[in-house]
């Protein structure tokens, strides 16, 4: 089999409604992966079903029968748990972990930092990853198998002034994933994460209009990163923070 092929596994996306998410899941069902599409905005999410970049996603014939949405707030646990309750309950098991979810803020002198703005990238970033991974660890645990891939920043790498809440909370990604895979590596669960700079996004394009795009991530290359990790061709990768930096 391709080491790129996802037939019959089954792939869960966090934050699936969003630019890098529609990518990540229009790369995983192209490789034939049935998909647990997981966002907050349960609008959001069908309307990046229904989008044209997401044109591999929909099955002419029964689109539900492929794949699962499902709106969740990735902060409630009881949430969190009934959407992976209902995958394996569809699918029969989660093969993959995609924790695409997460959001960027700049922030005041970290002296002047509020606890509101503290809590809101550290529940964004981190701790949507910590309930995700203990809904869908005990059952690839007892599958004997796993792949999960998170998505960090190269800022998390040093501080960087406004921007401490932020840099923290994606360095805590770095290091859970380094945690998860001293873990679970043993039992036949590999754990990595993703180092992006910037991503070529609307959003970003707009609050940065004299920026060139070109020197950044395109969500597309990205995905195909995430899409190499969670692969048999990573089997031998296990607690890797990859930078994927662009051109910049």
């Amino acid at each position: 089999m391709n080491a790129q092929s996802f037939a019959g596994q089954t792939v869960i996306v966090t934050g699936a409604a969003g630019n890098l998410g529609r990518a990540t899941a229009d790369a995983f069902a192209a490789a034939g992966a049935r998909l647990v599409l997981v966002d907050v905005d349960g609008d959001a999410l069908a309307r990046s079903l229904a989008h044209a970049s997401s044109a591999r996603l929909r099955n002419p014939d029964d689109a539900s029968s492929a794949h699962l949405l499902a709106p969740t707030d990735l902060l409630d646990r009881a949430e969190v748990d009934a959407t992976v309750h209902a995958a394996i309950e569809r699918f029969g098991r989660v093969d993959v972990l995609c924790n695409i979810a997460g959001g960027f803020r700049m922030g005041a002198p970290l002296h002047e930092t509020t606890d509101a703005d503290w809590n809101f990238l550290f529940d964004l970033n981190a701790r949507t990853l910590l309930n995700m991974a203990r809904a869908v660890v005990p059952h690839m645990l007892s599958a004997g198998s796993g792949r999960i891939v998170n998505v960090g920043a190269l800022a998390a790498q040093k501080g960087a002034a406004l921007m401490g809440p932020y840099c923290a909370s994606k360095s805590a990604v770095i290091r859970l994933t380094e945690s998860m895979s001293a873990e679970l590596r043993e039992r036949g669960i590999n754990v990595n994460c993703v180092l992006p700079s910037i991503i070529d996004t609307p959003e970003n394009r707009a609050a940065m209009p004299d920026a060139d795009p070109s020197r950044w991530v395109a969500p597309a290359d990205l995905a195909s990163v995430i899409l190499f990790l969670a692969s048999s061709a990573a089997r031998a990768v296990h607690g890797a923070a990859v930078p994927v930096s662009g051109l910049s």
